[in-house]
């Protein structure tokens, strides 16, 4: 006997109504990036910051230098930020003011300090997350899914989206291959990254450290989060393993020792082993 087609039901006038919100959402979605890029860009956490933690947007526009006659669009964007949640309104007063949020308390640059404990600004996670490497890459996933690759078991697994788009795999030494400036982008987001919030780690999690004796950091960079466990831990041997181009001159100052190395390929032996991202 011949199965049944499964029978389609056709969504209800509802449902389709509010498949078409979703859809104007999920096309214009990436308008709410590129707004919290433009908000970076213009300074505009930090500018909040430095008039005390509020500011109207008559103020911004003075602040940041802006024309004034861009005022109705920055009221705009301000207004995706708070619905985002990057920002607060308090739109008692008759100019309306913007506060900061933990997140865009994040996003303040002042030169030489972190504004909350242990968490450096983190504009450079943003700036690489936005870059246009990553936005062509991810431009381009419909043509990576359909190009035909080797399936053979012996065949290298295929590249990435933004390998294929730019012949330089993420976070790995081929990023060299990109140009300098962007090179650098990425570098200092991986680093802003990882010296993130450690402070807070140590004091909520420091009992995952104690009875430790060694501990090796892999993709440990410059050693802050290695030296901060020696600093709250002294009796721990902390080696930090990263890409030779990251070690660089680095050289073992009897608190932390560094070598250069590929995770991938060997870890230097330790009783734990630290993972901070993984990609």
């Amino acid at each position: 006997m011949e199965a049944q087609a499964p029978t389609m039901l056709a969504p209800t006038d509802d449902e389709l109504l509010q498949a078409q919100a979703d859809l104007w959402r999920h096309s214009l979605y990436y308008i709410t990036s590129m707004a919290f890029q433009c908000a970076i860009k213009l300074g505009i956490p930090t500018a909040i910051f430095r008039a005390g933690g509020a500011s109207s947007l008559p103020d911004l526009i003075a602040a940041l230098s802006l024309p004034p006659a861009k005022l109705p669009f920055l009221r705009r964007l301000m207004r995706l930020l708070v619905h985002s949640g990057v920002f607060a309104a308090d739109e008692t007063t008759e100019a309306g003011t913007y506060r900061l949020t933990p997140l865009s308390w994040l996003l303040v640059e002042v030169e030489g300090a972190a504004v909350v404990d242990s968490h450096p600004s983190q504009v450079p996670v943003v700036h690489a997350a936005t870059s246009r490497h990553c936005v062509e890459a991810a431009m381009g996933l419909a043509e990576w899914f359909k190009k035909d690759l080797p399936t053979s078991a012996a065949a290298a697994p295929p590249p990435s989206p933004f390998e294929e788009a730019h012949g330089a795999a993420l976070f790995e030494e081929s990023m060299a291959n990109l140009d300098l400036e962007s090179d650098a982008m990425f570098n200092e987001g991986q680093a802003a990254h990882d010296h993130s919030g450690f402070a807070t780690v140590l004091r909520e999690c420091g009992d995952v450290f104690r009875g430790l004796q060694s501990l090796t950091d892999c993709r440990g960079r410059d050693g802050t989060a290695a030296k901060a466990i020696v600093e709250a831990f002294p009796h721990i041997k902390c080696t930090v393993l990263d890409l030779p181009r990251v070690i660089g001159d680095k050289r073992s100052d009897g608190a932390v020792n560094y070598v250069p190395g590929n995770m991938f390929r060997s870890i230097p032996p330790a009783q734990a082993v630290m993972l901070k991202v993984i990609i």
